[in-house]
């Protein structure tokens, strides 16, 4: 009985150790995978339209085009990084929420004096149509700095405005990854099987004693 109960205890200490060791990876990987969902990148550092990402708008101009079904414009909007450089970009609002930036877009236009904080800005990149390309290459003269030297052309246009613009009326799609969702699902089951070995009163080892003696039957019957 004493040789039992050592046997059951070394066998459970040892399945309980794989276990701990799967557990740990499962949930290294399920953090790294959830992180990697978090993560929200700014609008200059992402590569594809399916990543939602921000921009930290400096200033702003007033919109020079509109999508009238949606109520959606268009405006041009300036980022300034903590370097010093800035990016000119080009942003779709809601416009029943231009309140929200009409300080910004007033001290653009030396509107009032006090600067306003810079307002940081969520959405999904969109790609822009020919149309949309040809009237933000008209409006621009309008909008950058008089002393800026580059002239933006449809030849360089990606190379200073980028491909796409982001959409802010985008909600961001709160999906969980196939992955995650897996590596959740084999996490959970790990803990189960490891909390069900931590009780267990003698089974498993019945169990392990039963598949051993199986496997050395059927050995000596081959």
């Amino acid at each position: 009985m004493k040789k039992k109960q050592e046997r059951h205890l070394i066998l459970k200490l040892f399945v309980s150790a794989i276990y701990l060791v799967i557990i740990t990876i499962l949930f290294v990987a399920s953090f790294r995978l959830f992180k990697e969902k978090k993560e929200i990148l700014p609008f200059r550092e992402i590569d594809n339209v399916e990543e939602y990402t921000y921009i930290d708008v400096s200033k702003m101009s007033e919109k020079f085009a509109y999508f009238e079904e949606n109520n959606i414009g268009i405006h041009f909007v300036i980022e300034k990084e903590d370097t010093g450089l800035w990016h000119t970009y080009l942003i779709a609002i809601n416009e029943n929420e231009y309140d929200k930036y009409k300080n910004i877009i007033d001290y653009t236009y030396e509107r009032i004096k006090e600067k306003p904080d810079p307002i940081r800005v969520y959405g999904y990149p969109t790609i822009a149509d020919d149309k949309l390309k040809d009237l933000a290459v008209k409006n621009i003269v309008n909008f950058v700095p008089k002393e800026n030297e580059v002239k933006i052309t449809r030849e360089n246009y990606e190379n200073y405005l980028t491909n796409s613009y982001l959409d802010t009326t985008k909600e961001q799609e709160d999906d969980l990854s196939i992955l995650l969702i897996i590596s959740l699902l084999l996490l959970f089951i790990m803990i189960a099987l490891f909390i069900i070995t931590i009780f267990d009163k003698g089974h498993m080892t019945d169990n392990f004693d039963r598949e051993v003696k199986r496997i050395k039957k059927k050995l000596k019957l081959e």
